[in-house]
């Protein structure tokens, strides 16, 4: 009953966010879909309350691949894409949360890393783009993806601070240095990520790292 429960918790809170977006639209596309983008990495602790196995966690996100793709495809939910599609980032998102959701609730039973990689996507990388473009810096591109220093370095700074409150809470004890090292490694891979791909390589990696650190 607690698993069908938070089926129904998580399509109201994705709802929830989705309408809300609705208020960012007057601030331009771009904030409606970072707005989305923070706010969703949040549906992890919906998750570790009311599911207690990898079949429950995954169904969520498995529908959401299919319904974020047919979106990309039709522009389905509005407030979410793009004016001119450069990648499948909404795609790759639910498509990292159904992997974790995988790994971390059946093949390790530790969906705390999964909460940890998930918040990192969702509020560094989100935050990221965010201050890049508010704060004047030195900008580089990766292929035709524009990156620039200032948010560069808000991934590493948010990236760091998610590690170290996740391990104080959780009680994974990881040292300084290899917290520093985690979000070293994952601001390159945000740097290096392009189209969208930030979304999936990114929480993929996080996992990973948090796992065999």
């Amino acid at each position: 009953m607690k698993n069908l429960l938070g089926i129904l918790t998580s399509y109201i809170f994705i709802g929830i966010i989705i309408m809300l977006a609705k208020l960012f639209e007057k601030f331009g596309k771009e904030a409606s879909r970072k707005f989305i983008h923070i706010s969703l990495a949040n549906w992890w602790f919906i998750a570790m309350y009311f599911f207690d196995n990898a079949i429950w966690a995954s169904l969520v996100p498995l529908s959401f691949v299919i319904i974020n793709y047919i979106s990309y495809k039709k522009n389905l939910i509005s407030v979410m894409e793009r004016e001119s599609q450069d990648g499948l980032g909404t795609v790759y998102y639910a498509l990292s949360l159904l992997i974790i959701s995988i790994f971390t609730f059946g093949i390790i039973k530790r969906p705390e890393i999964g909460l940890c990689s998930i918040l990192i996507m969702g509020y560094a990388d989100g935050l990221a783009a965010v201050i890049g473009k508010r704060l004047k810096s030195y900008e580089y591109k990766i292929g035709n993806t524009k990156k620039t220093f200032a948010g560069s370095i808000t991934m590493f700074i948010i990236t760091f601070m998610i590690i170290a409150i996740f391990s104080n809470i959780v009680g994974v004890k990881l040292w300084l240095l290899k917290s520093i090292i985690i979000a070293i490694i994952l601001m390159i891979v945000e740097a290096i990520s392009i189209k969208g791909t930030d979304n999936i390589t990114i929480p993929i990696s996080a996992c990973a790292l948090l796992f065999l650190m």
